[in-house]
C-alpha cells in the first residue's frame, strides 16, 4: 500500500513551493522538521476561482484532471492537494446558511428552496505537516458538545479545533456478555434467558 508523502512546512504557501521534505508518518515529519513539533492540517491556498476549469488549468500536475482529453492522473503519494468548492466571500466573510425551520403550512413541512443557489468559488486544499512552535496542539480535553452545554464562550480557533476532532464516546462501551434476544431477569442476574 502507498502511503501519501505529505510536506512538511511551516505554512501552506511553502508546503507547494519549498517543503523541507515529505513524510507520511508523524514521526518521520518531526525527524525532518529537526525534532521540533509538527500538526497534520489542511489549508485553503492560492486565489478564488469562479470555475473548477479555471483552477485545474492554473494547478496542472498538482490534482487530478477528469477532463476529456486533459486527464491527469497523479500517483498515490501525490494526492496532497484537492480542489474544494466554497461558498463566495461577501463583504469579507463567507456566508453561513441559516438552518432551515418547519413551516407546516398548506401540508407542506418544509418551506420552499431559495430561488437562487449561494454563490461559490474553487479553491486549492493542501494537506501538510505543520512545523514550529505555532503548531496547533490537539485537544484532549472535554467534549465539543460538554463544552458547548457549559455555555462557555469559546473563541473561533477553539470552535474550530473541536469539530476536527475524532468522535468520542460519552462513556466507553461495555462489552456485550449476552446474545441480542437474550435477557437477564431482575430476580436471577446470573442467568440468561431467551427472549423470543
Amino acid at each position: 500500500m502507498s502511503a501519501i508523502l505529505y510536506p512538511v512546512a511551516a505554512d501552506a504557501d511553502a508546503a507547494l513551493t519549498a517543503p523541507l521534505g515529505r513524510a507520511a508518518r508523524e514521526r518521520e515529519a518531526r525527524a525532518l522538521a529537526g525534532g521540533e513539533a509538527v500538526t497534520f492540517v489542511t489549508r485553503a491556498v492560492g486565489p478564488d476561482f469562479a470555475s473548477r476549469e479555471a483552477a485545474l488549468d492554473l494547478y496542472a500536475g498538482k490534482v487530478e484532471d477528469d477532463r476529456p482529453g486533459r486527464l491527469v492522473s497523479l500517483p498515490p503519494e501525490d494526492r496532497y492537494c484537492r480542489l474544494a468548492e466554497l461558498a463566495a466571500q461577501v463583504g469579507g466573510r463567507r456566508p453561513v446558511p441559516e438552518a432551515a425551520k418547519p413551516v407546516l403550512k398548506d401540508g407542506r413541512r418544509w418551506p420552499a428552496p431559495p430561488a437562487s443557489p449561494v454563490a461559490t468559488v474553487w479553491r486549492l486544499q493542501v494537506s501538510f505537516w505543520r512545523v514550529g512552535a505555532s503548531a496547533e496542539t490537539p485537544l484532549d480535553g472535554p467534549q465539543a458538545r460538554r463544552v458547548r452545554r457549559a455555555g462557555a464562550e469559546a473563541d473561533r480557533e477553539t470552535l474550530n479545533a473541536l469539530t476536527r476532532q475524532p468522535l468520542r464516546a460519552l462513556r466507553p462501551q461495555q462489552p456485550l456478555d449476552i446474545g441480542l434476544f437474550e435477557v437477564r431477569p431482575p430476580e436471577a442476574p446470573d442467568t440468561v434467558i431467551a427472549d423470543e
